[in-house]
């Protein structure tokens, strides 16, 4: 009787490779993916700061004196070229907006002070910044 061999002949169907090796090589594998889609967030978070085109604004101060109307003091910041549109809304004592605007800042500056006034259906005790968008 003859033996039977198990294994294939050693050198003639290349090396085999090791449990080691087939671990460090999906080690190597998994890093490098995870290595390139660690470069493309951050490539993708500094083209989006690049690009984009920001527009804020603040409240430094309003006058709700008159019963029909009421006047905000607005500063914005934004890019020198862009421009955007702020809205602010008027409030009632009891939380109702009785005025809305859209206020546009396209000047040439990259700050401008401006005093927005805007019509109100009722007496007005508050306005707010509701949010500023390029346009």
């Amino acid at each position: 009787m003859s033996a039977v061999r198990e294994d294939l002949p050693e050198g003639r169907y290349g090396r085999a490779r090791s449990a080691d090796e087939r671990t460090d090589h999906r080690l190597k594998v998994i890093g490098a993916v995870l290595g390139a889609l660690f470069l493309a967030v951050i490539v993708w978070f500094g083209w989006s700061h690049v690009t984009s085109t920001a527009i804020s604004g603040e409240v430094i101060k309003f006058d709700v004196s008159a019963s029909g109307e009421a006047k905000v003091h607005l500063e914005v910041h934004k890019d020198r070229e862009a421009a955007g549109y702020c809205t602010v809304r008027a409030l009632a004592e009891n939380g109702a907006e009785v005025g809305r605007k859209d206020a546009l800042f396209d000047q040439d500056a990259a700050r401008v002070d401006q005093v927005v006034s805007l019509r109100t259906t009722a007496k007005a005790t508050a306005v707010e910044l509701v949010g500023c968008s390029p346009a």
